[in-house]
């Protein structure tokens, strides 16, 4: 309910701001604009620019290596997303590598990462040449935290940071970490003083990267930017969702500078090269600031710093080269890890118990309270988490089968919430019950399994629809689903 009117809201502004633009366009700077930089530094200041130039030859090398070798594997796909309540599949194909047992969700897709290679966890990759490339993402995620830690230590420094204090211990954060090439556990007990913003290296300790390629020359259709005329958008203007609040997004590009021509051969009046990719900003629904649009050349890297995510929106535009980007995240997992998922399902099952002599199943409550928590937290394990695994099909076992495992124990958790949902039906047909009490739970029960009808509804109606269809055509995939987990649900539609 709370991203439907998140969804309206949006929509809403959308809408004032286009009528209020009319025919007109609003302006916009790039580089060769005299007060580009002036721009720049009083409106944009907290986006920080790194380029090429800046970045250790041996990284870029590495990094590199790593995107083709991921695209030469198939790693990169296409994800269906819902936009307004339609499916939409995107025109850049995406994976997300990081901590084991993290996800990221986005339009309401969720994306399990590709751990990376992480002491204590036994991952299999399905080739040494992936386990390689996982690697070295990971050591652009080190190399990208050191450099956020700094860049935000300038801004407290400066005072843009408005109210922050910043203990002694970590002034020189950002110097240790460089010389460790580490965080120590000691070091992350450095917190900014009571009710000022977390510490640094809260706000820049990077769980995942989401990496994105796409290619213009074999997009049938692109978006054209609405606000600006900008040109041809790779990605719409969004601020990037489910991240930890004021946390520091980093972003690696690296465009294939060399296979198509890098700058137009067209006299450019005004505006930015339609040839080059760049990255878009403008303040959030406002019509007072000019855009900024800044260029990626190969190996360029930005950083988005504290609220700037919050208070102005970013859009991705469009070159002629082939890209792929590296986008470093601290998400929010606090509801998006297995960690937390088990310990729900494990919350639930406290109301299951087995008789030792005959070793059948009954509840422990049949409380309202209680009753309504599983059947919730039944609903959250199948929508949020089993059917987003399996309806994106066999892409994880592209790189590793490391997923495999905990699904199958997230299964086996739903199966047995489904016996629980059947137990508390068996009670309601008793009539021990007082009347009062038994019209209130099932009244509850009702609506929780009324929702959980409609999803099914949905989610088969998705299953089905030719967006889906395409979206298996243009991956190489074939639907790679748990027979038993469908087959039962589908019989709870009946």
């Amino acid at each position: 309910m709370k991203r439907r009117a998140g969804e309206r809201e949006k929509k809403m502004k959308k809408k004032k701001l286009l009528e209020e633009l009319g025919k007109d366009r609003l302006p916009y700077m790039t580089p060769v604009d005299a007060d580009f930089h002036q721009l720049w530094k009083s409106r944009y200041s907290k986006l920080i620019f790194r380029k090429s130039d800046t970045v250790p030859e041996e990284l870029h090398q590495m990094v590199q290596e790593a995107f083709l070798t991921l695209r030469e594997h198939d790693c990169f796909f296409q994800d269906l997303v819902r936009i307004k309540g339609k499916d939409f599949v995107t025109p850049v194909s995406r994976i997300l590598i990081g901590n084991p047992g993290c996800t990221y969700k986005y339009l309401n897709t969720r994306l399990f990462t590709i751990p990376w290679p992480t002491e204590g966890y036994d991952i299999k990759y399905c080739s040494p040449q992936i386990h390689d490339a996982c690697k070295a993402l990971i050591r652009l995620n080190d190399y990208l935290h050191i450099e956020a830690v700094k860049a935000l230590q300038n801004l407290v420094e400066t005072k843009e940071i408005n109210n922050t204090t910043v203990i002694d211990g970590e002034q020189n954060f950002a110097t240790s970490l460089a010389e460790k090439g580490s965080v120590s556990k000691d070091e992350s007990s450095c917190c900014v003083q009571a009710d000022n913003y977390r510490c640094l290296k809260n706000r820049t300790s990077y769980n995942m990267t989401l990496l994105n390629y796409m290619d213009p020359l074999q997009m049938l259709y692109l978006k054209q930017e609405p606000y600006f005329g900008m040109g041809d958008m790779a990605v719409s203007w969004h601020h990037d969702e489910n991240l930890v609040e004021r946390s520091t997004v980093a972003v690696y590009s690296y465009s294939c500078e060399g296979s198509v021509m890098t700058e137009s051969d067209e006299q450019i009046l005004k505006g930015r090269d339609p040839a080059v990719w760049h990255v878009g900003l403008k303040v959030a629904w406002d019509i007072e600031t000019p855009g900024l649009a800044m260029p990626l050349h190969q190996g360029d890297c930005y950083l988005m710093l504290d609220d700037l995510n919050m208070t102005h929106q970013h859009c991705v535009l469009a070159g002629f080269s082939p890209r792929f980007s590296s986008t470093h995240r601290v998400a929010d997992c606090s509801r998006g890890a297995l960690e937390y998922i088990f310990g729900r399902c494990e919350l639930a099952l406290q109301n299951l118990q087995t008789d030792l002599d005959s070793m059948a199943l009954s509840l422990k409550s049949l409380e309202t309270a209680v009753i309504k928590q599983v059947e919730e937290i039944h609903n959250e394990v199948e929508f949020e988490w089993l059917r987003q695994f399996w309806f994106q099909g066999k892409r994880y076992l592209k790189c590793t089968d490391w997923w495999l495992k905990p699904i199958a124990k997230l299964e086996e958790f739903w199966r047995k919430m489904e016996i629980m949902t059947s137990l508390v039906l068996s009670e309601f047909r008793k009539e021990e019950r007082i009347e009062e009490q038994r019209t209130k739970t099932i009244r509850c029960f009702l609506l929780v399994l009324t929702e959980r009808q409609r999803l099914r509804k949905e989610w088969t109606a998705s299953d089905l629809s030719e967006n889906l269809i395409h979206m298996m055509c243009i991956n190489r995939l074939l639907p790679y689903t748990s027979l038993y987990f469908f087959k039962a649900s589908a019989r709870c539609l009946e």
